[in-house]
């Protein structure tokens, strides 16, 4: 029981961090964080919608998958985690404007919140929708850094994203995967020996 609560805790709260990445540092400068951010920039840009719907729309088709795929236990936690995001960027945007010194800080904290954050979600048996879901697929398949998998998607959104916002972005977006990815494979890797792997059973129903 406790290990539960300790487990949704942790999605709850890293998600919270991801949300708080994209609206205060990342999303202001218009550089999404993965390759469902860079989804919802898009339908943003094109459609005009809420970026915490966009980021909803983005998420749906892949929890289709996830449900398939990883079982119920898992695609709950996601979803959770994926509206606690998606609810946290909806309050933060309109409510909280940061001072943006410099792009370089913005990035290097977006990066920071967002790897904590998608790190704690996987590494509790969790993801933060997205990307995370057919790169964890393919991380667990072919035994390849979950991390480094979702920069090489991502990379693909990236691409499409600053062609048709700022061909800046893509600069901003690489740097932003560089950072956080190595965070996300520290957490992943590291021991806690106090809570336990938490390492999800990805085909377990």
């Amino acid at each position: 029981m406790k290990r539960t609560l300790l487990t949704y805790a942790c999605t709850v709260f890293g998600a919270f961090l991801q949300g708080m990445s994209m609206s205060l540092f990342l999303f202001p400068h218009s550089i999404p964080s993965g390759g469902a951010a860079g989804l919802a920039l898009l339908m943003n840009h094109w459609f005009h919608l809420s970026l915490g719907f966009s980021l909803w729309l983005a998420n749906i088709v892949f929890l289709f998958f996830a449900l398939n795929y990883f079982g119920y236990s898992w695609t709950i936690r996601t979803i959770i985690s994926v509206a606690t995001t998606s609810t946290t960027i909806s309050i933060l945007t309109p409510m909280i404007a940061l001072p943006h010194v410099h792009i370089a800080l913005d990035i290097l904290g977006g990066s920071i919140l967002f790897g904590i954050g998608v790190g704690l979600l996987i590494r509790v048996g969790s993801s933060s929708g997205g990307m995370v879901i057919p790169a964890l697929m393919i991380a667990s398949y072919k035994n390849w850094s979950p991390g480094k998998v979702m920069m090489g998607i991502n990379l693909l959104i990236f691409l499409l994203t600053a062609l048709v916002i700022d061909y800046k972005i893509v600069i901003y977006a690489i740097i932003c995967q560089l950072l956080s990815t190595n965070i996300i494979d520290f957490i992943y890797a590291f021991k806690f020996q106090r809570i336990g792997p938490f390492s999800a059973n990805l085909r377990k129903k």
